[in-house]
């Protein structure tokens, strides 16, 4: 006979799978841009907003959430912040298209390895937490890197800060707005969502665009951003709630490091500069995490 399990274990168990689910969908993102490679970067942003909208409408009505859509909606100063949350985000996933497109997965893994050190950075300028030592020698040893890389390889990772620093400050403002992961997503691209449809609008008008190119395989993989847009975010939301701080910043190194691996399965060449600055990355991801469990424990 099998021991019971307590419901916070299988709160735990269930938190991980579905921590493992979204950051493992994040990681693999470069497979499903390289898939819709033929299609222009604006449109492939224009389609994960405008289906986005419509899945993430469904989603908000299972969870019964709209009660805190329309809350957001009344309220001027979280729709002022959901919008400064979607420009935001909207430059980390045009940004991201583009560098997958241009077979630089590399430099999105970076991107994304660095994203919690930033956080930690801007802990400190912006909002006078005091940095830990460890802290502060992860912050050193990423920072090396990039530099490193900058004038080693004689090029600036500018996609990797773009998409860490994109991805800070949207964290950074989401943070600020009390409102729940699913019902803001659905905001912000309900916001977007007029830009979008203006410019699909457009395009399909002056007959480039790839949806309507006969392709029926490429259509239904445009029609298919929505799905990949919320799904992870509502994975991640679910993850976020069963699971202690620590459990989350360790399963956040996991897409960058499927990213990597997806890099590698490409065949995207890996300059020695380039490696040397992930060997630097690596260091202070181990150090960052470790003085997380530490403080993990000690909590």
């Amino acid at each position: 006979m099998s021991p019971a399990v307590s419901p916070s274990d299988a709160g735990i168990r269930s938190g991980v799978a579905f921590g493992l689910l979204a950051y493992t969908m994040w990681g693999m993102f470069p497979v499903y841009f390289v898939w819709t490679s033929s299609a222009a970067p604006l449109e492939v942003l224009a389609h994960r907003v405008l289906w986005a909208v419509p899945f993430g409408a469904l989603i908000v009505s299972l969870r019964g959430q709209w009660r805190d859509v329309a809350n957001a909606l009344a309220d001027r100063a979280k729709l002022v912040r959901l919008a400064l949350a979607a420009a935001s985000i909207s430059v980390n996933w045009l940004t991201y298209i583009w560098a997958i497109q241009q077979e630089r997965i590399f430099e999105t893994s970076l991107g994304y390895y660095i994203n919690p050190l930033m956080y930690v950075a801007i802990g400190v300028l912006a909002f006078g937490e005091r940095l830990r030592r460890l802290q502060g020698a992860a912050v050193a040893l990423a920072t090396v890197g990039v530099a490193f890389l900058t004038f080693s390889g004689g090029t600036f990772p500018w996609v990797a800060v773009v998409l860490g620093s994109s991805f800070t400050l949207y964290g950074v403002i989401r943070k600020q707005v009390a409102i729940g992961a699913m019902p803001g997503l659905f905001i912000e691209t309900l916001m977007l969502f007029p830009l979008a449809a203006l410019w699909m609008s457009w395009y399909v008008a002056q007959g480039g665009a790839s949806i309507t190119s006969g392709d029926g395989w490429l259509a239904a993989l445009l029609i298919l951003g929505g799905p990949v847009t919320v799904l992870p975010l509502m994975f991640f939301a679910i993850a976020a709630r069963r699971l202690t701080l620590t459990a989350i910043g360790f399963l956040q190194f996991l897409a960058p490091t499927l990213q990597f691996l997806t890099g590698v399965y490409y065949g995207e060449p890996l300059t020695t500069a380039k490696l040397a600055c992930f060997a630097f990355i690596w260091t202070a991801v181990a150090v960052f995490s470790y003085d997380v469990l530490r403080r993990g424990r000690q909590a």
